[in-house]
């Protein structure tokens, strides 16, 4: 919880979120079951929301769990949200859960991070197309970011890197808006500093590879081999927890034929 977050009075906050999410007073008191002078009475300190309308507004306003503790804070409650370390032992039927979820997906890379892109699991096919990463990327805390686009990490083998890169600066910059994150901000800022690495094709380029209209694809070199994945990602719905609420699953599904089969050639 940063400081200024808990000096900045909980109408100011709920205001911030209102208008990022660009939407009126009216709406958000029809959404809220309340009433338009009522909103503006509580953003203006005029009111005090009680900690169910904070939470019922944050809900509205989707604002993540680790915010709306900032903002029951604010208003002098107590935090409505654990936040349970994954080692911890009542976390344990989870973390066999999401470690069996990243097995099964197999020979296909599959891996686990928090919200700020830290892997906390990974799967073979994951650590098979980190082979030749430098190993201080690889240290603890290894962070998915720093792995991808650091010049001794994955950059120098991605061949569509300009738009890889782009789309993973701009999935960081929503998440920085989202949640606010100092931490995310300079990890950010880190990052988009690297040069992007001679002989990259440019977008547009004619050898950049064939185009897939449903998603960007991930075109990467692995010993000789060109493979092209489609990534998702997953996270869980309604958490109640704000460490579960930060954990998200991303997949790389083989975007042609010949990706998968190289995969299942390497892991029968």
């Amino acid at each position: 919880m940063t400081t200024a977050a808990l000096e900045t009075g909980v109408g100011a906050m709920l205001r911030g979120w209102r208008e990022q999410r660009r939407i009126s007073q009216l709406e958000l008191a029809l959404r809220a079951e309340s009433s338009a002078r009522h909103i503006s009475f509580i953003e203006t300190g005029r009111s005090r929301p009680s900690e169910e309308m904070i939470l019922r507004l944050a809900e509205h306003l989707d604002v993540p769990v680790r915010e709306r503790n900032a903002l029951l804070l604010a208003a002098g409650y107590a935090p409505h949200y654990a936040q349970t370390p994954l080692d911890d032992p009542s976390m344990s039927s989870l973390r066999e859960g999401m470690e069996r979820l990243l097995q099964a997906y197999d020979p296909y890379p599959a891996l686990m991070v928090d919200a700020t892109y830290t892997v906390l699991a990974a799967n073979r096919g994951m650590e098979m197309l980190l082979e030749g990463v430098s190993g201080h990327l690889l240290a603890p805390p290894v962070n998915a970011m720093r792995l991808t686009l650091h010049p001794e990490g994955l950059a120098p083998r991605i061949r569509n890197l300009p738009q890889w890169r782009g789309h993973l600066l701009e999935q960081m910059e929503r998440q920085i808006a989202l949640l606010r994150s100092d931490t995310l901000r300079e990890l950010y800022d880190e990052v988009a500093a690297h040069p992007v690495p001679a002989g990259r094709e440019e977008p547009g380029d004619a050898g950049a590879g064939p185009v897939f209209p449903f998603a960007l694809p991930l075109r990467i070199e692995h010993a000789g081999t060109v493979l092209s994945f489609i990534s998702t990602i997953a996270t869980f719905n309604t958490p109640m927890d704000v460490t579960v609420s930060e954990l998200a699953i991303e997949t790389f599904l083989p975007a042609d034929p010949e990706t998968a089969k190289y995969l299942q050639s390497l892991m029968p």
